[in-house]
């Protein structure tokens, strides 16, 4: 039978696709956008896009418009965010819940996270290791997320979710000890040299996975919280002697009828139990060898510590805004770089170089980045009667590049559904405001079904707010 260590392995490994496209668009969001893995024509190895374009000397260049895209949308939000906050204010500890946990920021950024990688996820309760009392939201970053994909939109169907925490061993042993010295000694012994000697993979790499076992901050042991919703035998007990209500672990059944044997020869009223089996929520925290340092069932009603949204979800599938505009942005790209260079080619033009004029000791080479330089000389051999160097400058006609970039960059707002006017450009001297208003609002209208999911995610968050005020 899979223990829980096993299961939340498994989910880990399940959404490793979802981690790696993250990751991917991530970068194309904050301009790395030649990363992508390419096979060298010329050694047939993998290497990047950047590497194969830059051995000429020239850099790629890229025209980031996804960021502006993002940085669009999050500034709508904060707009409608500054409207709604009447709504807020009426409930006086909601409104502290916001203010304590700077929820307008957090939001802010889980809005950039969902249009990046199409999840929002918060956990809800204090973390481990944080000692801030009044912090209890705290985004989570889906490169330590891990789920059972769901396949309903609301994401009722999820049985298994968790998250991957680095903790110092002092954090650890404060964080599970439960106050207790001797439990503190044994959490303290089993950690040592457990703790990572190196800051593992750099964030600046193509593609940065986390280890599932190991923490890959240095000095730091990873910690595996895990929740699965499961059936769980319980134990309800009703002491009739004050006539309290308890629910118990099924094993305590040992020890209250002890109790009720002690209590039936003085008159008093024994306890009364019954075994049942529920679906709860159970959590627990590994340490990364498989260690367990805690584990808790959730009472009936009771939900794991993480809001989730995913979108759109249909059949389990997360799709983001930013994957739909990505083969826009790497046309425009080819075709600004495409432009840059038919444009350095006719500024300098080809340069015919008869080999026999080569000066002693200079390679072919040598001559092109002489020619290529602003201010290069190139010497060479002159003898009556040969051919000298010449440079041909021929005009580059207009093969309609500039009309396809234009044309891209029109298709990138298009499937975006962000335009011009949702960008606040200036729409002419011809709109009044009431005009304005309303292409604001048509505008709005393509990106309405993404923002309303995430809406409704933050109103599901809040009422789970409520329930712990």
């Amino acid at each position: 039978m899979k223990t829980m260590m096993d299961k939340a392995l498994e989910a880990w490994t399940a959404c490793a696709e979802l981690r790696a496209r993250r990751e991917r668009y991530k970068r194309f969001t904050y301009g790395r956008q030649w990363d992508d893995p390419v096979r060298d024509p010329d050694t047939g190895k993998v290497t990047t896009e950047r590497e194969v374009l830059s051995r000429d000397g020239r850099p790629p260049l890229t025209n980031n418009m996804i960021r502006q895209l993002v940085k669009c949308v999050v500034g709508r939000f904060r707009v409608y965010r500054q409207t709604s906050e009447e709504a807020i204010k009426a409930d006086r500890h909601l409104a502290r819940l916001h203010i304590d946990n700077e929820l307008d920021e957090l939001d802010s950024r889980l809005l950039e996270e969902f249009l990046i990688s199409g999840a929002a996820v918060q956990r809800i309760g204090h973390l481990p290791g944080w000692s801030d009392e009044k912090t209890i939201v705290n985004n989570v970053s889906l490169s330590h997320f891990f789920l059972s994909i769901p396949r309903d939109p609301r994401g009722r169907d999820i049985r298994l979710a968790g998250m991957l925490h680095d903790l110092t061993p002092e954090e650890t042993v404060m964080e599970f000890c439960d106050r207790s010295n001797r439990r503190a000694t044994e959490i303290a012994e089993k950690l040592e040299g457990m703790a990572s000697e190196s800051a593992g993979l750099s964030r600046g790499e193509v593609y940065y996975e986390p280890d599932f076992h190991y923490s890959n901050d240095a000095g730091k042991v990873r910690v595996i919280e895990v929740w699965e919703y499961k059936p769980v035998r319980i134990l309800r007990s009703h002491d009739k002697a004050d006539g309290t209500y308890r629910e118990l672990p099924a094993d305590e059944q040992n020890n209250i009828d002890i109790e009720n044997a002690r209590r039936k020869p003085k008159g008093i009223p024994e306890v009364k139990t019954r075994i049942v089996t529920e679906r709860r929520w159970c959590g627990a925290w590994f340490l990364g060898d498989g260690t367990l340092l805690r584990e808790l069932v959730l009472g009936r009603g009771c939900c794991n510590p993480f809001a989730v949204k995913l979108y759109p979800l249909v059949d389990g599938e997360v799709h983001s805004l930013v994957e739909d505009v990505i083969d826009q942005q790497k046309y425009v790209n080819r075709l600004v770089n495409l432009i840059d260079r038919m444009m350095a080619s006719s500024a300098k033009g080809a340069l015919l170089f008869p080999v026999d004029c080569l000066a002693e000791g200079m390679e072919l080479k040598h001559v092109a980045k002489a020619w290529s330089a602003t201010d290069g000389i190139i010497p060479y051999k002159f003898r009556p009667g040969d051919e000298s160097p010449r440079q041909l400058n021929p005009s580059v006609g207009d093969i309609g590049a500039k009309d396809l970039l234009r044309l891209e960059m029109q298709l990138f707002h298009d499937v975006s559904g962000v335009g011009d006017v949702l960008m606040g450009r200036d729409p002419g001297g011809g709109a009044g405001a009431e005009r304005y208003a309303a292409q604001v609002e048509n505008a709005t209208i393509a990106i309405r079904d993404l923002m309303d999911t995430f809406l409704s995610f933050l109103r599901k968050r809040d009422k789970r707010l409520r329930i712990m005020l």
